[in-house]
């Protein structure tokens, strides 16, 4: 599933040609993706200017003219993928729809955007701008990794007498917004923290010097965009890069890179989830 690197990343490439721009036609190409559709969504887009595409944690969130916000979740396999237009690198014609396009936005300008999830994991739905934090998929978030909020004392705080392991904390949504399998483990490796250690048993001085590693991974991830394993791309239809970058995750049997370490990375599962790691300088 699309981790934060990856939505923002398609954040910033649908931006240019959403942002201020009116959606002149929205079509529904079918009435449900994960969950039903929003009653008459078609309708209540179309004729609609973006006033902000922002995110929150792995949720793209259209603010619309109307005073209703678009929240538009890619699930597993879901892209939103820009034809029409020259705005950067972006250069297309419009193609027609195919099997797994289920909505479709021409803009203002002459971009279409389009969703297409061949699993239907994804989500959309409209809710009042003024309340969007209350909508049930928003409202039990944790503060973003990328913000003030998200800080060394907040994290040594939050995670304080915790029995659970660190790397199932640092995945619970309600500590940390946007945090996934892959950057969890990126992060735990840099720190030098095993994943099974409990939370609530690491020194507050490592926990705190966790905060910087999670956002240096978040930038450079951001910064390549995102990784691309299995479904993913970019709003431009090009593959992310970090997965190029990886110091664990899915390296099990390789060599860890951490200087003068010599340990070999291993895998184990926790909560259902691959976790990949080196016994050797993650203590």
């Amino acid at each position: 599933m699309p981790e934060l690197p990856e939505v923002e990343t398609v954040r910033r490439g649908l931006s240019p040609v959403m942002e201020g721009r009116v959606i002149l036609r929205a079509e529904q190409r079918r009435p449900d993706l994960r969950w039903p559709l929003p009653d008459r969504m078609a309708e209540r887009l179309t004729g609609q200017r973006v006033e902000r595409l922002g995110r929150r944690s792995k949720y793209i969130l259209a603010d619309l003219s109307s005073g209703e916000t678009l929240i538009i979740h890619l699930g597993m396999s879901g892209r939103m993928l820009i034809s029409g237009v020259q705005a950067g690198q972006f250069h297309h014609d419009l193609p027609a729809p195919e099997k797994h396009d289920h909505v479709i936005f021409d803009m203002e300008g002459g971009a279409r955007i389009t969703f297409n999830d061949a699993r239907r994991f994804g989500a959309m739905d409209l809710a009042e701008t003024a309340k969007v934090e209350d909508h049930w998929l928003l409202k039990d978030l944790g503060p973003e990794p990328l913000g003030n909020a998200f800080s060394e004392a907040y994290l040594v705080a939050r995670l304080k007498g915790r029995a659970m392991p660190i790397k199932s904390a640092l995945l619970d949504q309600r500590v940390v917004a946007g945090l996934g399998n892959i950057y969890v483990c990126e992060a735990l490796h840099r720190a030098g923290i095993s994943p099974k250690r409990k939370a609530g048993k690491i020194s507050e001085a490592r926990l705190a010097g966790l905060v910087p590693i999670i956002r240096e991974v978040l930038a450079e991830a951001i910064e390549a965009g995102g990784s691309s394993l299995r479904d993913y791309r970019q709003a431009d239809g090009d593959l992310g890069y970090f997965q190029h970058a990886f110091r664990a995750y899915g390296r099990e049997g390789e060599p860890c890179t951490t200087p003068g370490c010599g340990g070999t990375i291993g895998r184990i599962v926790q909560s259902g989830r691959s976790t990949f790691y080196c016994p050797v300088c993650q203590r």
